[in-house]
């Protein structure tokens, strides 16, 4: 009964892995092992939410992501992008691809056309690790010389 237990947990880890919505996502599913969560480390946060946000350094991404948001849940697909920011096909899939690849944007497939969504769980983790330690203080270390 335990290898049934433990391939379901795997097979389940796996689904979530594959599943857009989180693979490298900003939701801490590292380390899940047998319906366990392990902390994400601050160093693996850090990196991600540095990544999700370097997403957005440019201009054309900024651009393509606040379009996303405009357009919520229901999302668009990479012919309405393009027509809406006058963005050539292939640089418009280049900057989608940054996108999802940061964990800010999801792309679902429905019957030939793929449509992009913005993870609005994604941001609002990178929003918050920005400002959880508001106005909490700094101990200021002074070196010896």
């Amino acid at each position: 009964m335990k290898n049934t237990d433990d391939r379901a947990a795997i097979a389940h880890k796996d689904r979530l892995m594959r599943n857009s919505r989180f693979a490298g996502s900003l939701i801490p599913i590292q380390n899940q092992i047998f319906g366990y969560i392990a902390p994400m480390s601050e160093e693996n946060k850090t990196a991600e939410i540095a990544a999700a946000l370097a997403s957005l350094g440019h201009e054309a991404r900024l651009s393509v992501y606040r379009l996303l948001v405009r357009a919520g849940d229901s999302g668009l697909n990479v012919g309405q992008i393009g027509e809406h920011l006058d963005i050539p096909p292939s640089t418009l899939s280049h900057h989608l691809r940054a996108l999802v690849q940061s964990g800010l944007v999801v792309q679902e497939r429905h019957g030939r056309e793929i449509v992009n969504k913005p993870d609005f769980d994604a941001m609002a983790n990178a929003i918050a690790y920005l400002t959880e330690e508001c106005c909490e203080g700094v101990e200021i270390k002074i070196r010896a010389a």
